[in-house]
């Protein structure tokens, strides 16, 4: 349990047994001026009532302050699956598209060392084609290990930064 919570408990329960103690002077009936009139009346009930709502309201409040930013935090969770969603689309889409052009560029070259009349089984051109190719994909791993990297990296961001919004619940001792 926090300090603040156990401290608070503790002030309640001294009111609490405060009041019990001394509850015949609570009761002791009083004249009460209401500004315009005066009434007569028992001064440490209407406290004791002033305290208990004021402590349900601020109770109300944390809760509330709670639950919305529990609800702003899942938003945020939300928001970057959806986003995550859509970077791996993205990534899908481009690795399709180099795949096509690929092969385009491969069937373009075999056309064009066929109508040179270079034999179809070049040793350097094959060798040159697979240290291309070998660049190449390593080239496309680099890419997709930096977008999971930068992925995470927003996610840790976001993450602290909602952890960090969460407010800590206050009370008057604050």
């Amino acid at each position: 349990m926090k300090f603040r919570t156990l401290f608070l408990l503790l002030i309640l329960g001294a009111t609490a047994g405060f009041s019990a103690l001394n509850w015949d002077a609570f009761t002791a009936p009083t004249t009460l001026s209401l500004g315009l009139t005066e009434v007569q009346g028992a001064i440490g009930v209407v406290m004791l009532g002033v305290v208990i709502f004021l402590t349900a309201y601020f109770m109300a409040f944390v809760i509330y302050v709670q639950a919305s930013a529990l609800l702003e935090s899942r938003r945020h969770a939300q928001e970057l699956k959806h986003n995550r969603e859509l970077a791996d689309q993205a990534e899908a889409s481009r690795f399709t598209e180099l795949r096509g052009f690929i092969t385009t560029e491969l069937q373009s070259l075999a056309r064009n060392k066929d109508s040179a009349g270079a034999p179809s089984g070049d040793p350097v051109i094959l060798a040159r084609l697979d240290r291309i190719e070998t660049e190449l994909l390593s080239a496309v791993e680099q890419s997709a290990t930096n977008t999971v990297v930068s992925l995470g990296q927003i996610e840790d961001r976001l993450a602290r930064s909602s952890a960090a919004a969460l407010p800590e619940p206050r009370t008057s001792n604050d």
